[in-house]
């Protein structure tokens, strides 16, 4: 304790010390620290210290509190007379519930997503495998922890942003940010092997595309067609003479079947152009050019029906140059074949050709890892439930696979091959037919394979709800649109109320009593119902609004003729069978028609005229005859019961008829006189409602009384002109009014 008490003591001489010497005094009072440094001691301050007088003195056996304060929340300790400086207030203590859910189980709430002025829905970035988050999020526009905070939402692990991303992850996070994605794959590494081509053919309508694929492969395929025209898109392999193989895509040639025709363009390698020799180049022949062009894949012509009399293959020549397609024979490097599907003549030419062609552009494709695949065409199966019909353009489709395609996804159940035998794996170039997706997809969607189930259900509902927000901003859109045309318009009403003057074109649109037509389309083919739904879109006219309310593959069922009940709609079915009697029956109770077809041409032409009849039509005044004033008679001095006096023309009927209740227009040479009605018609002494050409009769005008000889009095009537069907020989059909 005697240490101690010594060391205590050593330290009260040290700190007296410094306080009464006059560097610190100074420093003390410059600074204004003497009272934020030094606290109380029993009553006694240390200013007497710092001020050198002689306080201390009293305070040698006693302790010196001194306390230094560094930040505002150790100044708690203070007195409450401490100048400028106040203690926090305690806030009210709350205990945490222990019932609260874990955040894992908390409802995903949206990030804010930054907006840059422009619409993220019409925007498409690249994706591929390996990209990096801060990659990712230049290409979106948006910022890396908006696209961690989503990765976290969908469930996976968040490391670093310059960790690589899984492409189907990277698509998860582009469509929760709402921009398009375009799929980019890398051939580094894999094993890359030639492949077969891939053949287009396109042409006009009834140019003999199906007849020469028969030929090729020996078969009949167009005997089959309805109507004996191509109505779907067909993909098949033909083994030619010489021993390779060729994959054909037949497209059809009605003008209906454009989206089709894009398509089997936009996925081959060469597209065969067929021509009739007596025919020439027609509309669709002159649309596959376009497509071919847009989709930059090389062209070999094929003049068919080079047996006919008639044929002309040089004209055929000229009219393809004409177009802007540069010939082998003009210095071009498009082949031209002459064959004939029904000789056959020309066709080993033609698989030169095409194999001459392919050789050039040294088609390969890679065999191995996941398949690549593209949807040429998809059909509900009673049996076997959706069905695709699918061309594997890279790696090899395996049985039991996971894939996604388009917004559908699926387990691949078995594999067919064109000629419906089952297949355990499809190699490029092999079209075939898929079983086992959940729903039936878009012709035209990707195939994309998949590691899991939870992958594939994650990408088809992220696709799903893109869709939906797309087709909801698009709805929006028109509804604006619409709504400020209406506004505009009452604007423009109110103007001519007050007497301004509007310009030409905003009243050069003429008023029409548009109705809506609610209609219903079920077709064999998924293909099939778009072109058809297209087609009918076409027919939109001023008086008409063509709305197709929904569509589907398959027969008509219960639930389509509930919908057509509520909504008063009309049902199409394109090639699918018959309902069945009892469906009927409820149809024709409920009023609601049914219309059935097999052939493109008669589905269009009778719904055509179907809408036409549904036209309100359009009322306009015409000239119904011609009268010549050959006499006038005046009738004086009636009494009071029986009228005033009256002026009765006598005229004689020169064109048409005059009746009675129509409105009478006054000429006189070629002036309009007078227009009212005509209060009475007499032929003889005979009250008539009709006058014919050729006779004679006496008429009376109400409030005009200044006829003359040689004056023509025209009888008027109102016409309502109903628009018109008009089908070209192309197959175009549009409602002109």
């Amino acid at each position: 304790m005697a240490w101690r008490e010594l060391g205590r003591k050593s330290i009260y001489a040290s700190v007296s010390r410094i306080l009464t010497s006059k560097a610190f005094r100074d420093t003390a009072l410059s600074s204004n620290l003497l009272s934020a440094s030094v606290g109380r001691v029993r009553g006694y301050t240390s200013n007497s210290a710092l001020l050198g007088d002689d306080t201390l003195s009293c305070l040698k056996n006693r302790f010196l509190i001194r306390r230094f304060h560094a930040t505002p929340e150790l100044l708690k300790g203070r007195d409450d007379d401490v100048v400028g400086l106040h203690k926090p207030k305690k806030g009210k203590f709350k205990k945490k519930s222990a019932k609260g859910t874990p955040p894992v189980d908390a409802p995903y709430v949206p990030p804010k997503l930054q907006t840059n002025g422009k619409s993220t829905s019409e925007k498409t970035i690249e994706i591929f495998d390996g990209m990096t988050t801060v990659e990712l999020a230049k290409r979106c526009g948006q910022s890396v922890a908006t696209l961690q905070n989503i990765l976290v939402n969908v469930g996976e692990k968040v490391a670093s942003e310059f960790d690589p991303l899984g492409i189907d992850i990277a698509e998860l996070i582009a469509m929760e940010v709402g921009v398009n994605v375009k799929r980019l794959y890398s051939y580094e590494g894999s094993t890359v092997l030639p492949r077969a081509p891939v053949v287009t053919v396109m042409g006009h309508v009834d140019h003999g595309k199906t007849s020469l694929l028969d030929a090729l492969r020996q078969t009949s395929v167009a005997a089959k067609e309805a109507g004996g025209i191509t109505q779907h898109l067909g993909a098949f392999v033909v083994s030619m003479s010489s021993g390779a193989s060729i994959t054909f895509l037949d497209t059809p040639g009605h003008a209906a079947f454009s989206a089709m025709r894009a398509r089997g363009a936009a996925v081959t390698d060469i597209v065969v152009l067929v021509v009739a020799a007596d025919d020439g180049v027609m509309p669709q022949t002159i649309e596959a050019m376009s497509h071919a062009k847009a989709a930059d894949v090389p062209i070999v012509v094929a003049i068919n029906k080079c047996d006919k009399p008639a044929s002309d293959p040089e004209r055929v020549k000229v009219q393809l140059a004409a177009k802007g397609l540069p010939l082998e024979e003009m210095g071009g490097d498009v082949q031209v074949v002459e064959v004939s599907a029904v000789t056959k003549k020309g066709l080993d030419k033609l698989e030169e050709a095409l194999l001459l062609q392919a050789e050039l552009m040294e088609l390969k494709a890679r065999v191995d890892g996941a398949a690549q695949a593209y949807v040429v065409e998809a059909r509900l199966d009673r049996g076997r439930g959706p069905l695709a019909t699918a061309l594997v353009k890279a790696g090899t489709m395996v049985c039991g696979q996971h894939v996604v395609v388009g917004s559908e996804w699926g387990k691949i159940r078995a594999i067919r091959d064109t000629a419906g035998k089952l297949t355990n794996k499809a190699l490029p170039a092999m079209p075939v037919e898929i079983e086992g997706l959940k729903g039936l997809p878009m012709a035209g969607d990707d195939i994309t394979v998949v590691d899991s189930e939870e992958r594939a259900r994650m990408l088809s509902a992220g696709r799903k709800k893109k869709l939906e927000q797309d087709r909801l901003r698009k709805l929006n859109e028109e509804n604006i649109a619409a709504a400020e045309k209406k506004k505009k318009k009452e604007q423009d009403r109110l103007r001519r109320l007050n007497g301004e003057e509007v310009s030409d074109s905003e009243t050069e649109e003429e008023e029409f009593t548009r109705i809506e037509l609610p209609i219903i389309v079920k077709a064999d083919v998924q293909g099939t119902v778009q072109a058809v739904t297209d087609s009918l879109k076409t027919l939109n006219s001023p008086q008409v609004f063509v709305n197709v309310i929904h569509v589907g593959v398959g027969a008509i069922c219960q639930s389509d003729l509930d919908m057509a009940q509520a909504t008063g709609a009309c049902i199409v079915g394109f090639n699918v069978r018959a309902p069945p009697t009892s469906l009927t029956l409820a149809a024709a109770q409920a009023n609601i028609k049914i219309k059935l077809h097999r052939v493109i041409y008669h589905l269009l032409e009778d719904i055509g005229n179907f809408i036409v009849e549904k036209a309100p039509g359009t009322y306009e005044t015409e000239v119904a005859g011609e009268a010549q004033v050959l006499n006038i008679f005046e009738l004086k001095g009636r009494s009071k019961a029986r009228g005033a006096d009256v002026k009765i023309a006598g005229c004689r009927v020169m064109d048409g008829h005059v009746s009675r209740s129509c409105t009478m227009r006054l000429l006189r040479s070629g002036e309009v006189m007078f227009e009212g009605c005509c209060v009475s018609l007499k032929r003889e002494t005979q009250d008539v409602e009709t006058v014919q050409k050729g006779n004679e009769c006496g008429l009376v005008l109400r409030d005009c009384f200044d006829f003359q000889i040689g004056d023509v009095i025209q009888c008027l009537h109102q016409v309502n002109k109903k628009p018109k069907f008009i089908s070209s020989e192309s197959g175009a059909v549009r409602i002109e009014c």
